[in-house]
């Protein structure tokens, strides 16, 4: 799967609360830096977007994807496949409500998410 398929799926994922397929869309030493909190490990992030997360009644407009090389590409055989995709999109509520714009750029390694930084307005 490509590195921009598994972060469309990523956000699927948690629209759809479907919590055992985004943990297989991420690292095991995954860690998610947003502006109020930092969450290490799949585990901590699967668990509070399942049990802890204050609305789950919202859902991700994806207005653009950037991507830093093209992620069809494969890598070696001895190298690592990384890509880093930009998603800039907002947040909305279950009214179609607008929450806020963010910006999330994803570390993919290999197919799984390693990492994702969030900037919101």
């Amino acid at each position: 799967m490509s590195a921009t398929a598994v972060v469309r799926s990523y956000y699927a994922a948690i629209d759809e609360s479907r919590y055992d397929d985004l943990a297989g869309l991420l690292a095991a030493h995954f860690v998610h830096d947003r502006p109020d909190r930092t969450f290490e490990g799949r585990e901590t992030f699967v668990a509070f977007m399942r049990d802890d997360r204050p609305r789950t009644d919202t859902t991700h407009e994806l207005d653009a994807l950037y991507v830093d090389h093209d992620d069809e590409r494969g890598a070696a055989d001895n190298e690592t496949s990384s890509s880093e995709v930009a998603v800039r999109g907002r947040l909305l509520g279950a009214d179609d409500e607008r929450l806020f714009g963010f910006l999330d750029v994803h570390t993919v390694e290999d197919g799984s998410i390693v990492r994702v930084r969030t900037y919101t307005d």
